[in-house]
């Protein structure tokens, strides 16, 4: 009896691993079909006398999913199932005054609290990820003397359409002698010049951070997948720090545009990746090697043990090749995932210590969430297979399976699309 609130939660738990291994999830983490994000550069509109700006009028180019676009503006199927650049340059010139209609009714520029007048300038078509973007650019004509304060605001691709959610629009701006980067959501569609907003930047970069890992469903796996085959402290801290460096260095690289690889490529292999150590888990689980202090069983060791930097003298370890491999792994694998966080911000800037500024901040809000789940899962799987380890030789194989069979899905899915 001293087991059943335990046992209740394994259920529990089996339960949520059944959840996400059902093609409804495989639809939601594969992508990016469910929310979006828009990408604006504004910057002060160049002058009559020269190159520099220095009137109040503004030029915003804006990059939105082009069939995201013409579902939002409510056209006909040929205009959003258009592929090829050629055919949707077309679509988007028959059907520029209800683009820019939808456009300009939720994105907005306003100069000392007076709105400024769009205008539809030049429409291309970019790639993003592998994703064609319609690529817009505004001219605003603002009214007043230099020396006011511009907003910026978005609306664009609300909930309320049901195409897509929790859309961002991610500002890369250079206004009223200020440079900057912004994260406008829906509670708070806002960018106001002239509001000291270097803290308010760098929390809003950490938070994007945090979303983009916890919602992330393939890079939550993937870290669970690493949880499941640590048997002591010293292996999440080792591993979490590989990881942690490895991805950290290729999204900063990727980020900045040091680094390119087409998603095509990374899509596949971070699910790969997930595959591969879920797969490992499995097979050490079932030979007996996943267990707290190098004992044979998923049961034997204490919590004590799990906390111990070195396994206790004489126990018998069974992952020796893992565990000679398992860090050199990890790192290769964090390599790969840290280009496909670097694709959630689609900076395609010149540098600037504004630039690395968001990217530490977003880098830091992946790592928080990180230490997060680690904190919660890593005692939840201890105390599991200290005090139920029964339950533990059904459960823990369970989530394995079901974390291989899904990312083994995504490889299949991210291959084919």
């Amino acid at each position: 009896m001293r087991f059943g609130p335990l046992r209740g939660r394994s259920v529990a738990l089996a339960g949520l691993l059944a959840v996400l291994s059902s093609p409804a999830v495989g639809q939601v983490a594969s992508a990016h079909d469910a929310t979006s994000d828009v990408y604006a550069e504004v910057t002060t509109a160049p002058s009559a006398s020269g190159p520099e700006g220095g009137g109040p009028d503004v030029v915003a180019v804006l990059d939105l999913e082009y069939d995201l676009l013409m579902k939002s503006a409510w056209l006909r199927a040929e205009a959003y199932e258009a592929t090829g650049r050629h055919d949707q340059l077309a679509q988007l010139d028959e059907h520029e005054a209800e683009v820019d209609g939808y456009v300009t009714d939720r994105f907005a520029v306003t100069y000392d609290g007076e709105p400024c007048a769009p205008s539809l300038s030049a429409a291309d078509i970019v790639e993003r990820g592998e994703r064609a973007y319609a690529s817009l650019t505004y001219s605003f004509a603002c009214a007043g003397e230099p020396g006011g304060v511009h907003e910026v605001s978005s609306a664009l691709f609300p909930d309320a359409e049901s195409f897509v959610h929790s859309t961002e629009t991610i500002i890369r701006y250079a206004l009223d002698d200020e440079d900057g980067s912004a994260v406008l959501t829906t509670s708070s569609p806002t960018l106001t010049t002239g509001e000291h907003r270097l803290l308010k930047q760098v929390g809003e970069f950490f938070v994007l951070g945090g979303e983009h890992l916890l919602f992330g469903i393939d890079h939550v796996l993937f870290l669970l997948a690493l949880l499941i085959g640590a048997r002591r402290l010293r292996d999440v801290v080792l591993t979490a720090t590989a990881f942690t460096v490895a991805h950290s260095v290729t999204f900063l690289l990727a980020a900045l545009g040091v680094v390119s690889v087409p998603a095509i490529v990374v899509e596949p292999v971070i699910a790969a990746s997930i595959a591969v150590v879920a797969v490992v888990d499995l097979v050490l689980i079932r030979r007996g090697g996943v267990t707290l202090g190098g004992g044979a069983s998923a049961g034997s060791g204490t919590a004590r043990d799990a906390l111990r930097w070195h396994a206790p003298a004489g126990t018998r370890d069974e992952r020796g090749a893992w565990d000679r491999w398992r860090l050199p792994v990890v790192f290769v694998f964090g390599l790969v995932h840290g280009v496909g966080f670097a694709g959630a911000l689609g900076i395609e800037a010149a540098w600037s210590w504004t630039l690395l500024l968001s990217l530490l901040s977003f880098n830091v809000g992946i790592e928080a969430v990180q230490l997060g789940i680690i904190a919660v899962v890593f005692p939840l799987l201890v105390l599991l297979r200290v005090r139920a380890p029964r339950t533990a030789r059904r459960v823990l194989p369970a989530g394995c399976a079901a974390i291989a069979a899904v990312a083994l899905w995504w490889v299949v899915e991210r291959l084919a699309g």
